[in-house]
């Protein structure tokens, strides 16, 4: 279910906070670097990287996206049920008892074995209409989804015989981030060679993608009819060498409020396990978040939040619901005041990328993981 779907008033002041004027400068930004035919797929999968499906969806469609990206059926019906109407692409294929539900909704189904075919044919068949037009994925490097370059043939020869239409042949690069070139371009090279034999076949002419944000960034030779941004569109590259060749906005303020204020003496065990023990006296808040809510307990002793425009550590181990920050050295500090955990407050930025860094993870899972009781809440 996305999170677009949760009570519009939070029970908590903990939320999301999601700007739409940030995920169209990005969408505007992409399509200034990239190349002028080059269409884009706004990839919001997983409750878009956890932003909120239907708030990224609306707001990319409002600034006339191409297409968006899902990873399952489930997640297109729902943007379907919220009134988009932006062509959808499911990415990770349409599983065949949801083909009847998915096809009248117009979502368009990645394949990526011959067994996919049978089923989609009687589903269309089903529905007295034809077959829709579909993305063929090529496993040319990746080690996941798709088809080995020796099943191409004979998957295409049988999607011929069929009469299976075919919008695109796709892949997914392995290494873009990394900036391993090299084999980038020998799975580029791959995919050239299953296109040449779909055309080979007959097929009409169709397109081609594989570019995720770090080859679209950075390899123009990989931005082919269609290019599939993610991390972009919310703000963010996936490497710091890329941070200069493109103007981004974070989309999404992590924010919450404190809760509660306590005068401690030195040496006072602070949470589970007295991991923490203050070294002076100590004044202590407590937040309304924790690792339910996707805080995770392995940045304990590793991050700060701010408050009043001051970093101030989290004391001790973060719990399941809430989590202690010591306020010593902000003073100024009163129950209801506003903290950040990630995003900007006064001249001060608390970025998903140190977050990433202190649980040992990378940015994409920090935000997929803030937690379903989290509003989404939609800002300009």
């Amino acid at each position: 279910m996305s999170s677009d779907l949760r009570p519009a008033v939070p029970v908590r002041p903990t939320r999301a906070l999601v700007s739409a004027s940030a995920i169209a400068h990005n969408l505007a930004e992409l399509r200034r670097v990239l190349p002028r035919a080059t269409s884009i797929i706004g990839v919001v999968k997983a409750d878009a990287y956890g932003h909120g499906a239907v708030l990224v969806a609306r707001a990319l469609a409002a600034a006339r996206v191409d297409w968006l990206g899902v990873a399952v059926a489930e997640e297109g019906i729902a943007l379907r049920e919220a009134g988009i109407q932006t062509p959808i692409l499911v990415l990770d294929g349409i599983f065949e008892p949801q083909l009847d539900l998915a096809l009248q909704e117009r979502l368009t189904p990645v394949v990526f074995s011959e067994a996919q075919l049978a089923p989609l044919a009687a589903a269309a068949a089903r529905r007295g209409g034809r077959i829709p037009a579909v993305h063929v994925k090529i496993d040319t490097g990746m080690g996941r989804l798709g088809l080995l370059p020796g099943e191409v043939g004979g998957f295409a020869a049988l999607a011929r015989s069929m009469g299976i239409p075919v919008a695109a042949v796709m892949s997914h690069l392995a290494n873009a981030d990394t900036g391993d070139e090299e084999t980038s371009r020998a799975q580029m090279a791959r995919l050239d060679a299953a296109v040449k034999v779909f055309r080979d076949l007959g097929f009409p002419p169709f397109e081609q993608h594989l570019a995720n944000t770090a080859a679209a960034l950075e390899m123009p030779e990989a931005c082919r009819a269609l290019v599939r941004p993610g991390l972009a569109l919310y703000g963010h590259v996936p490497a710091p060498r890329l941070a200069d060749k493109v103007r981004l906005r974070p989309a999404l303020s992590w924010v919450t409020e404190i809760l509660q204020i306590k005068r401690v003496p030195a040496g006072y065990p602070v949470s589970y396990g007295g991991l923490y023990r203050t070294a002076r006296p100590s004044s202590l808040a407590v937040l309304p978040v924790g690792y339910a809510d996707g805080y995770r307990r392995s940045m304990t002793g590793r991050i700060a939040v701010l408050v009043r425009g001051r970093r101030v550590p989290v004391a001790g181990a973060i719990t399941m619901d809430l989590t202690i920050i010591d306020v010593t050295d902000a003073p100024a500090a009163r129950v209801g005041d506003p903290v950040v955990l990630i995003g900007r407050q006064g001249e001060d930025e608390i970025t998903v990328q140190e977050l990433a860094a202190a649980a040992g993870t990378i940015p994409y899972e920090i935000f997929c993981g803030i937690g379903p009781r989290v509003p989404r809440v939609g800002v300009p």
